[in-house]
């Protein structure tokens, strides 16, 4: 790979194809990574990013073709070099300056960004680019995570693939220089791929956050909430993963749903593991001949139950109230217990109570004064006091056990059981409950600033179902676990301190040995330097969470309370996925209040989890993930397959995956994945409504996004070239509107409601509405509609043109600025490429947005309506052109019938104008509608009042409309055959009872609904069918080779 990176940087990029076909000679891995000639400048790109260069040659007139990696290439680089980006932070700007203030939620150094990632980014941008161009003073600040389990759960299951060793072999030291190693290089990577996404970040400012700066924050904040009290250690059971040996949060896990016995892979295991039965459990009475069946789907952890419990009110078991059953394995009673928690309906209505291993079970206990028993080690193996399954495997203790039962006739039965099985996310391991010492954060005062906060309205979301979320949250709020058994992290600060007075131990938190032997002996009343004083630090590293929830604070110089971080916090807004809203929001929010004593922002913008255009969650093992490398450079379905091998091969496909994800993506990109550049994948991610729960994101979208660039791209070359090189000046007056043509002041009255229309969303963070209102303006109103009205004024010398040409200046100018936000590198290529408008600013980035105010006077309600009908009717007539088979270039003679004396008379004054756009000659426009033959082919309806006729003019237009007549009357009757095909099938589905017996529910709620579609869908054709007088004859007469 160094011989690689040399290559290129010798050759600057500039490899031939003879030369990437010599690289690719390089091992499997290296050509996955360089097989392409994109991969070869992209490294060339990230070598010069921050050096001295010239900014990028731009002479010329516009190429022919719109090239996405020529267009987006060295911009970047020169925005840094330029340093657009950077906040003003002296004292004046600070002030005079309205400042708008962002973080990036820190990507995870365990890899490379992928979609959603690339939808934050892209919505963090267009906001920031934004802000900038309406005069804010913006900061946005970047930095990666150091995802402690994430990590490090990558790094040993890379070791383990390559090199079939783990953590416990190379040693804590050696480890930890793996992933120190890990995270340059890939924290290097991520640092590119937000540079080529067109993030205008601060990178002066970035962070990693375990840097010297973020450690030390991170230190001081949990020493100040410990010498609050805030924090304190405690046994109770959290949620653990065997195969990594540490406690993990909430977001880590999983929940698979079963309906059954079903069998999963659990790392460790040679078989799979069945889940999804209830077994059942005899206790026998210690005083009678009574017994009691429990039911549970966890029969290994009975080693553990301390008690039954029933719910009071259950008559069938009054009679056992205050009774003691025996434990066949621990030979001692346990009690009989009431509890309204109880489920009566649950197996028999009685359950065991295992406090040491169920976070229910355990308040239970808690409730009524119960011991813990631990069942399970922190390696998933059964403890040593259960001498018939001590040191055996979780799993296959429950086999054994289930069997040592029914031995002793105490199992009574098994029964399919529909569950929810808690997978870690990270290891694939089944997460277990077990009681370990752990640090926590005492939440429960907070908790109700945060309540308080939403309900009164100084913490906004931007949705109400975010604010429920929060209210329940922590209305049912838990104390935080900050400790985490893992080594990539940042160590909790809190040392162990002994002494031999008699004293028991004490902790002191601690920003080093000696500072806490400073503290320590002042509990001990001892010297610090007295050699019997002992102190330990605890071997544990703080939830990766804690260092990410002081970010708002720290990453503008918190603990140091400096003027720009008085001025810059809290930040203006807060912008994540939903998904993340109780473990990173809540816990910001939490911190804040408590360190700074503020909340750390008071704006949530919150954005939908990206999953497939099938629905599908993305998932390597699936084979649906799509890199934002992949769309921007486009990838053959040989080098996406052999992106999923690399996968396998690193540790992160298990090996039984890897066909299915290899099938999948062969299923889902059988050509590949076209390469369509940065700016139409930020324009697609833009369209999806963020607010959503789930964003189906479709690859073909950004494919139809490039071919919008590609439009823009030629509307500007053919403005180019209309200009002829003339020199205006266009800025429009008040005045000038008089002298305007009828299409240059509609197009001016559509570009001030499209300025109305950004304004009102942008100001919302309704993006995908941007991109609508963008794409109708650019695609139809301006290219397909203005632009086209403008060709039968090129070749002349007119006073119209010359208005027309500074319309088309203006146009274009303020295109290039409303635009920008979205598509920041093809906005720049083109402002700095096209000459016929003034150059306000030496960067596009730098230019003023358009405001409604400023174009108010340019909106012309009535004008937009008559044109609008001018446009229906065009509309209508190509279409009748289509469907008679004639090409849009055809002139056809028209009949124009209607009703209305408003529309009679707006038709004979944009006669030539409706003449030009659809390539027609208006031969009459009548006031008599009842004189229409009713032909499908050849008349369309506008609306209720104006039917539109062509004209068939010569044999061959005739013969032409006779043909696809007879074409679509046949289609329509084959539809008809096969719609009643499915309409009997479906309805013979629905009469059967077995249906309605072994059907799954969706689907006995959807075939229903689709029977009614088809049944709608067949009357509009019978319909359409018997509109047409002598169908057969008809059909007949039109077969080809008749005449």
């Amino acid at each position: 790979m160094i011989t690689i990176l040399r290559l290129t940087h010798k050759f600057n990029g500039n490899i031939s194809q003879s030369g990437c076909q010599c690289l690719k000679r390089y091992d499997f891995k290296e050509k996955v990574l360089i097989s392409s000639l994109q991969f070869s400048r992209r490294i060339s790109y990230s070598s010069i990013l921050n050096a001295e260069t010239p900014k990028k040659d731009v002479s010329g007139k516009l190429p022919q073709k719109y090239d996405a990696e020529a267009v987006e290439s060295e911009w970047y680089r020169w925005w840094e070099q330029e340093g657009f980006f950077k906040v003003q932070t002296n004292t004046k700007n600070l002030q005079e300056k309205q400042t708008f203030t962002m973080i990036l939620p820190p990507p995870n150094v365990t890899g490379t960004l992928h979609l959603g990632h690339a939808l934050t980014v892209t919505i963090q941008d267009v906001l920031a680019r934004w802000m900038r161009m309406c005069g804010r003073n913006v900061l946005w600040i970047p930095g990666t995570d150091h995802a402690g389990i994430a990590t490090q759960v990558v790094v040993e299951k890379q070791l383990l693939a390559q090199h079939n060793i783990n953590r416990h072999t190379l040693g804590r030291e050696n480890f930890l220089k793996e992933i120190r190693k890990w995270q340059r290089e890939k924290g290097s990577h991520i640092q590119n791929q937000l540079r080529l996404m067109g993030a205008s970040l601060d990178w002066s400012r970035e962070y990693f956050t375990m840097d010297q700066k973020q450690s030390s924050a991170v230190t001081e904040a949990f020493i100040r909430l410990f010498e609050e009290g805030l924090v304190y250690r405690s046994n109770v059971p959290v949620s653990w993963s065997c195969w990594l040996r540490s406690t993990i949060s909430d977001i880590e896990i999983e929940n698979q749903e079963i309906n059954g016995p079903t069998d999963l892979h659990v790392p460790g295991y040679t078989q799979p593991v069945q889940f999804g039965k209830l077994t059942n459990i005899v206790y026998k009475s210690c005083d009678s001949v009574n017994e009691i069946i429990v039911s549970t789907t966890r029969p290994e952890t009975m080693l553990g139950d301390v008690a039954i419990a029933v719910h009071p009110a259950d008559s069938r078991y009054k009679h056992l109230h205050g009774s003691f059953f025996w434990h066949p394995y621990r030979h001692e009673k346990i009690p009989l217990i009431c509890d309204e928690f109880v489920d009566q309906e649950f197996g028999t209505g009685a359950v065991k109570i295992t406090p040491a291993h169920d976070r229910t079970d355990f308040d239970v206990a808690m409730r009524h004064n119960l011991q813990l028993i631990s069942v399970i080690n922190e390696y998933g193996n059964i403890c040593d006091n259960f001498v018939n399954f001590k040191g055996m495997k979780r799993f296959i203790a429950r086999d054994h056990l289930v069997k040592d039962l029914s031995a002793q006739g105490l199992i009574q039965g098994e029964n399919p059981h529909k569950m929810i099985v808690p997978v870690c996310g990270r290891s694939g391991d089944i997460v277990e409950l077990i009681p370990k010492p752990q640090w926590f954060l005492s939440t429960k005062d907070i908790a109700q600033k945060a309540i308080k906060a939403v309900k009164e309205k100084k913490l906004h979301f931007s949705h109400k179902q975010a604010e429920k979320l929060w209210l329940q949250w922590f209305e049912n709020n838990q104390d935080w676990c900050l400790s985490r058994q893992l080594w990539w992290g940042h160590r909790i600060p809190v040392f162990k301190c002994c002494f031999p007075n008699g004293s028991s131990e004490k902790w002191v938190a601690a920003g080093s040995g000696s500072e806490a032997k400073v503290k320590a002996s002042a509990q001990f009343s001892c010297q610090p330097d007295d050699p019997r004083l002992t102190v330990l630090q605890d071997e544990d590293v703080l939830d990766t969470w804690f260092s990410s929830s002081i970010l708002p604070f720290s990453a503008l110089g918190w603990p140091e309370m400096t003027e720009e971080f008085q001025n810059l916090y809290p930040l203006s807004l807060m912008e994540t996925g939903h998904d993340i809203l109780l473990f990173w929001v809540a816990r910001m929010v939490i911190l804040g209040e408590l360190l700074t004593h503020k909340l750390p922002f008071e704006n949530v913008l919150l954005h939908g989890v990206i999953r497939d255009a099938s629905g599908r969650k993305m998932s390597k093992s699936i084979g649906n993930v799509v890199s934002p490398e992949d769309i921007r450079e486009g990838r053959t379905i040989e080098e996406l397959v052999s992106a999923i091998v690399l996968s396998h091969e690193s540790g992160v496909i298990p090996k039984q995956e890897l066909k299915n994800a290899i099938q999948n993506q062969k299923k889902m990109f059988p050509e590949g994945i076209p390469q369509c550049g940065t700016d139409a994948l930020r324009f697609t991610l833009c369209s999806y409504p963020i607010e959503s729960h789930f964003i189906d994101f479709n690859v073909k979208n950004c494919e139809a996004n490039r071919k919008f660039c590609n439009k823009f791209w030629q509307a500007c070359r053919y403005v180019e070239g209309f200009m002829e090189d003339s020199c205006l000046n266009p800025q429009l007056k008040f005045e000038d509107q008089t002298s305007l043509c009828v299409m240059d002041m509609w197009v001016l009255s559509k570009l001030s409601g499209l300025v109305h229309k950004l304004e009102n969303s942008l100001s919302r963070q309704a993006l995908h509405e941007c991109v609508e209102a963008l794409r109708v303006f650019i695609h139809h109103e301006f290219c397909d509609v203005y632009l086209e009205s403008t060709k039968f004024l090129k070749n002349t010398d007119s006073q119209a043109k010359q208005n027309t040409r500074r319309v088309l200046s203006v146009c274009v100018e303020n295109i290039l600025a409303l635009l920008s936000p979205f598509m920041p590198f093809l906005t720049e290529e083109l402002y700095q490429r096209l000459s016929y408008f003034p150059k306000t600013s030496d960067s596009i980035t730098k230019c003023h947005y358009p405001q409604p105010k400023e174009w108010m006077k340019w909106y012309n309600k009535s004008l937009e309506s008559e044109i609008d009908l001018i446009l229906k009717t065009a509309s209508v007539i190509r279409h009748l052109k289509k469907k008679n088979g004639l090409k849009n270039k055809d002139t056809v003679s028209v009949a124009l019938i209607t009703k209305s004396e408003l529309e009679l008379e707006q038709f004979f004054e944009h006669k030539i104008l409706l003449e030009n756009l659809s390539r027609s000659s208006i031969i009459n426009v009548l006031n008599a509608p009842d004189e229409v033959s009713n032909d499908f082919m050849t008349e369309g309806r506008l609306d209720n009042s104006c039917i539109v006729k062509i004209v068939l003019e010569g044999e061959n237009q005739k013969l032409q409309s006779n043909k696809m007549k007879s074409e679509i009357i046949a289609l329509a009757l084959k539809k008809q055959s096969k719609l009643k095909e499915q309409i009997l099938r479906t309805r013979n589905i629905l009469e059967n009872p077995k249906f309605w017996t072994n059907a799954p529910e969706d689907v006995k709620q959807t075939l229903p609904l689709e029977l009614t579609s088809l049944e709608e869908e067949q009357k509009k054709i019978e319909t359409f069918l018997n509109q047409i007088p002598n169908l057969n004859e008809n059909l007949m007469q039109n077969l080809p080779g008749k005449k």
